[in-house]
């Protein structure tokens, strides 16, 4: 038999469902003897009362406790809400600039989309050239237009000169000996100071003209083989070898990406592989508290890329300490002579602990951002067959038929430098300048910008503006002809490179290595496309590091000259 009691149902009722309690109770009835029917039917009743009783009190405590939750819940969101108007209200002195509503916890981080420089210059056009978001739990405030972005990098250079310190740059704490995140401090302009005056003053790059010449005509051998066996060339891949050899052999007299060694295969392979990781978009970026549990393996990948390659470089900085000390030569024969050299002169200026980390801030600053670039340059120039020929007729007319590119020659080829301009207008390395931050509450025209604010300046929405550019998505290169613009820093319609203190330093690096193997490439080579017309070229983008095709650019080329 079994036998029950209040106390028993009661313990059950608050654990069991209530439906589950009377089926064991009708069970158990069964089992009463015959005899002590009447008293077991009794005492099933009974039991039954006692159940229901507990069962709607346990279920009284649940919607007790859910009411709760859903009161609490409603007057958060309410708040929530009503601090959203409150802080854009036209009549609260430190109100924020205008921006859709954000959702609780999450913000507006789904504006964004896959192609987030388009997302935000659309919401531009609805809210303002300063549009306020909030991305997870950081407040976030872009610029889309000229006027908006001298006020911020001009006017108030001062205030938003400071970098958003992304989770992956903290790998080895890079960001607290990298030119790029640092903020200004005795330590940044000791770094910018020896960038501007030693790796790339004018005096330098002209010291490595010829290893440049060198590096492209080696580039031109293998297209001419290419040419031989009928291959089609990958020209994003090409250019990014040729580009990371240039700067290798800048840095340290070496090949770094030599296709034909193991150690030259891995070492592209981790440049390229870091352009990847860092160009994925990290939700602990948005929601700080997630860089604990780092839930992307972002900072994981990070940090195992950067370990390989700061080894690599330490590796490198031993050896040739060792051969200075060998032969003791303090010839300055490539940037690593001269970085060692101010150290032994000053250590206080340039710490020998600081140079692997600059040096992976110049790899990775100049290798995906130029060779993306020249893929773009002859994507639009084969798109439009027109514009190609008139930039081979004016390389001929300049250098003659069979006469190789020089830099000296840049100055003397007005279309080609167009052609330049007019591609990093439409397609700028980074879509965004590298995120800025606001160190204080800013009045800045009219608007208080928060502490600690994330500032976003969309120079791909600026290189589109409507409002200044006629037929603003058009490829025409014509514009530039006879006109003042230039991407160095002072015009603001074109600011690929940044501007002011925060300039990229290696600018006129960049600009030589583009106008010398897009030039060299045109010039030797006519280019067919495989399988394609040109109005079918795929012109979509991939938002990554820099702004890359989304499908890469393969072509089969021909010599020009035989």
């Amino acid at each position: 038999m079994l036998f029950f009691c209040k106390s028993d149902v009661a313990a059950l009722c608050s654990s069991l469902d209530v439906d589950f309690v009377l089926k064991l109770i009708f069970l158990g009835s069964f089992q009463f003897d015959l005899l002590h029917a009447f008293h077991g039917a009794k005492t099933v009743i009974n039991l039954i009362r006692v159940a229901v009783h507990t069962s709607t009190r346990h279920r009284k405590r649940e919607m007790d406790l859910w009411s709760s939750i859903i009161y609490l819940l409603t007057t958060w969101i309410f708040i929530h809400y009503l601090r959203f108007f409150l802080m854009h209200s036209p009549f609260n002195p430190k109100r924020l600039p205008p921006g859709p509503l954000p959702f609780p916890i999450v913000g507006n981080i789904f504006k964004l989309g896959s192609k987030p420089h388009k997302s935000l210059a659309e919401l531009a056009k609805a809210y303002g050239p300063v549009l306020a978001l909030k991305l997870g739990y950081v407040s976030t405030i872009v610029i889309s237009s000229i006027p908006m972005a001298k006020e911020v990098l001009q006017k108030h250079d001062a205030s938003f000169s400071n970098r958003t310190v992304v989770d992956a740059s903290t790998v080895l704490d890079h960001h607290q000996s990298s030119v790029v995140f640092l903020s200004p401090s005795t330590k940044w302009r000791n770094m910018w100071r020896v960038c501007n005056s030693y790796v790339f003053a004018i005096s330098q790059l002209d010291a490595s003209r010829e290893l440049r010449r060198r590096k492209v005509q080696q580039l031109i051998s293998h297209i001419d083989h290419c040419c031989k066996v009928g291959t089609t060339m990958n020209i994003g891949q090409e250019t990014f070898d040729t580009t990371l050899n240039i700067l290798s052999n800048i840095f340290f007299s070496v090949d770094l990406a030599n296709p034909r060694s193991d150690s030259g295969r891995e070492f592209k392979e981790i440049v390229w592989d870091m352009m990847v990781v860092n160009g994925t978009p990290n939700i602990a970026d948005f929601f700080p508290l997630l860089k604990i549990i780092d839930p992307q393996r972002i900072r994981y990948r990070a940090k195992i890329l950067a370990q390989k390659v700061i080894t690599l470089f330490n590796t490198m900085i031993d050896e040739r300490l060792q051969l200075r000390k060998q032969t003791g030569s303090l010839e300055s024969n490539d940037v690593l002579d001269v970085l060692l050299s101010i150290n032994q002169e000053n250590s206080k200026e340039l710490e020998l602990s600081v140079i692997p980390h600059l040096l992976l801030d110049l790899f990775a600053a100049g290798t995906e951002t130029t060779s993306s670039t020249i893929e773009w340059v002859m994507t639009e120039l084969l798109r439009n067959p027109n514009e190609l020929k008139r930039a081979q007729l004016e390389l001929e007319e300049v250098l003659g038929k069979n006469n190789p590119m020089e830099e000296e020659d840049i100055g003397r080829l007005p279309y080609l430098q167009a052609i330049i301009k007019e591609t990093l207008r439409l397609h700028p390395p980074l879509p965004f300048l590298v995120p800025r931050k606001v160190i204080t509450d800013v009045e800045f025209c009219g608007y208080i910008i928060p502490k600690n604010a994330r500032i976003l300046v969309n120079v791909w929405a600026m290189g589109r503006d409507p409002n200044i550019w006629e037929k603003a998505d058009l490829f025409d290169p014509k514009r530039f002809l006879g006109s003042h613009i230039n991407f160095k820093g002072n015009d603001f319609e074109l600011i690929p490179f940044g501007t002011g203190r925060r300039i990229c330093p290696g600018l006129q690096l960049a600009s030589r290595m583009l106008h010398l193997i897009v030039g060299s490439l045109i010039h030797s080579f006519n280019w067919k496309l495989d399988g394609l017309v040109p109005e079918k070229i795929d012109m979509d983008e991939k938002f990554a590091f820099t702004l890359q095709k989304a499908q890469s650019l393969t072509a089969i080329p021909s010599r020009v000259y035989l």
